[in-house]
């Protein structure tokens, strides 16, 4: 384990390029999306590139669940999906697929995050996807790709085409399949993941009513334009989003198991 100076707590050390440091936050937050309800038994992924020339990525070892993963569990790899150092653990195919894709085309991308949440599925099998229903919504309106289904994704042809769909977006919408988010920080990734399925349980919540005869009351182009620039320009917030929250989540997990530390 690397010292910390001024015995920094490394979970919080957020924009941090620690490797040791790194691996605490990433585990934090596989038992966030674990906690908040949001995981897939052993399957989806969450990874975060490590400093250097040599693009690795660490990624969750296929078989874990989200709520057993630990700081010293990832399995660290290259970009054409070898280990670069022992583990017993194996990665999941398509894991290895979606998240080299992203990590090889956006060098902002320092972690990528994966689910097949409900909420967040059932918005990316509307064709409509995402509505600007609920203000939750509205960080992502102008802000979101889409990317076709394809079959599961374990062919590494569907890579470049990951690549030009979630374009300069920080959220990537799978039709039929789930959603991505990607961040500067892990936090960043996180939080966009939690308001996306958010403000998903909001809009099918709304169309239930809206199948009984009620009508969405949308704003007005212009002020969900207006919205979505105020979220994502951060109100003049220099930190990346998910950094407030980041010291409660980390409260949250030590309270109830601090066993992602290890």
């Amino acid at each position: 384990m690397a010292s910390f100076p001024n015995n920094t707590d490394p979970a919080l050390d957020v924009g941090t390029r620690d490797e040791a440091a790194l691996r605490i936050q990433l585990a934090a937050c596989f038992r966030l999306i674990a906690h908040f309800g949001m995981d897939d038994l052993i399957y989806n992924h969450i990874s975060v590139r490590l400093p250097g020339p040599e693009h690795h990525f660490l990624i969750n070892p296929y078989g874990l669940f989200f709520s057993e993963i630990n700081a010293s569990c990832f399995v660290k790899i290259d970009l054409d999906g070898n280990k670069v150092e022992p583990s017993d653990h194996e990665v999941n195919q398509a894991g290895f697929v979606i998240h080299s894709a992203i990590h090889s085309g956006r060098e902002d991308a320092l972690c990528v995050l994966h689910t097949h949440s409900e909420a967040a599925t059932a918005i990316s099998a509307l064709e409509e996807g995402l509505l600007p229903v609920s203000q939750f919504a509205m960080r992502y309106q102008g802000h979101m790709g889409v990317h076709d289904y394809e079959g599961v994704a374990i062919d590494t042809d569907e890579r470049q085409r990951l690549i030009d769909d979630i374009g300069p977006h920080n959220t990537l919408i799978l039709r039929n399949h789930g959603v991505l988010t990607t961040g500067r920080t892990i936090q960043e990734a996180f939080i966009l993941m939690y308001y996306f399925e958010k403000a998903a349980r909001v809009q099918l919540l709304a169309q239930t009513g809206v199948a009984g005869g009620a009508h969405f009351a949308l704003p007005a182009e212009a002020v969900t334009d207006k919205a979505a620039r105020q979220f994502n320009e951060h109100h003049g917030d220099i930190r990346a989003p998910g950094t407030r929250e980041w010291p409660a989540f980390i409260r949250l997990l030590d309270r109830t198991d601090p066993s992602y530390r290890n």
